[in-house]
């Protein structure tokens, strides 16, 4: 993933004024304008400018990207840690001069897709708010109460924006989805006078797992076998998100073949599928012994051609 350079797209300082960007904006947004400028690719620096200025117009965003970047190293090859973009609170519902385009997947890792709005502003209801968290997979498997902490932006009594820590216990439901949104009512910005307050929307999203994929509902893992094991059959003990379960791996089994966990997948109705991969994994022949097995392996098996297609 690039690291988007947003001050640089607009000309600009990290130190500017907040009144300095919207001038930036504006004069290049003429400039690039795809109905009227003529310069090289227009429309590509135009939706440039555009998401620059969605970042830092706005000084709660301004002031979560301004933390990325302190943060996380810059460059072509942005490798951040998983997890990097969860946890930021922002206000919902842009307004004013945003844009109807695509945003680059920098952006919405960081700022995410922002579906809940602002209500009731005649009434001075509260802004809803909006966060995008990482749970476990397991969390998905069993629901349960777990404790959350949010960077929220706030202006402080200078007009700077500064970052604060909030803490929330959530409820997580058992077969919540990669994407889906929880509302928090009540939890999002303060109503004025006896107005409510707004809500708190978190998207989901699942920390990646060193042993499972998620596809859909279906949950996918590599499940390494010895050579004897997939010759012979065996039963093995499977770790997954809800437990330890035996399974048969049936003799003459081939690499990569795929054998199915009925329902062991997220819960859900129906619930998803759960998959082993199969994987052979081979003793390495680091002793004496253990290359003389080789070697009688290779006598045993003379006739086997590893390598039909290439060898005929």
């Amino acid at each position: 993933m690039e690291f988007k350079d947003y001050y640089a797209v607009l000309g600009l300082e990290r130190t500017v004024a907040q009144d300095e960007i919207k001038r930036a904006y504006r004069k290049l947004a003429r400039k690039y304008h795809p109905d009227v400028s003529k310069e090289p690719e227009a429309e590509v620096r135009f939706k440039e400018v555009a998401e620059a200025y969605e970042a830092l117009k706005d000084v709660e965003k301004r002031a979560a990207y301004d933390d990325v970047w302190n943060r996380y190293q810059r460059g072509q090859d942005f490798n951040p840690p998983p997890g990097w973009t969860s946890g930021f609170e922002f206000s919902g519902g842009a307004e004013g001069d945003s844009q109807d385009f695509n945003r680059s997947d920098f952006f919405e890792a960081l700022f995410g897709r922002q579906t809940a709005s602002a209500r009731g502003r005649g009434h001075r209801a509260g802004e809803d708010h909006h966060a995008k968290v990482q749970i476990d997979l397991q969390d998905a498997y069993r629901g349960g109460r777990r404790s959350i902490s949010l960077r929220v932006p706030r202006i402080d009594a200078s007009g700077q924006a500064t970052i604060e820590e909030r803490h929330l216990e959530v409820n997580i439901p058992k077969g919540i989805r990669d994407g889906q949104h929880l509302r928090l009512a009540g939890q999002g910005g303060s109503g004025h006078g006896d107005a409510p307050a707004g809500d708190l929307y978190l998207e989901i999203a699942f920390a990646p797992h060193p042993s499972f994929r998620l596809d859909g509902r279906d949950i996918y893992l590599d499940l390494p076998v010895a050579p004897w094991e997939v010759a012979l059959g065996a039963s093995v003990t499977v770790q997954t998100p809800d437990g330890s379960v035996q399974l048969t791996v049936p003799p003459g089994s081939s690499p990569n073949r795929k054998l199915r966990l009925k329902g062991r997948g997220l819960p859900s109705v129906p619930p998803g599928d759960l998959y082993a991969v199969l994987s052979i994994r081979l003793p390495p022949a680091d002793t004496p012994m253990a290359q003389d097995v080789y070697r009688r392996m290779a006598e045993t098996f003379s006739d086997f051609q590893p390598r039909p297609a290439l060898e005929a």
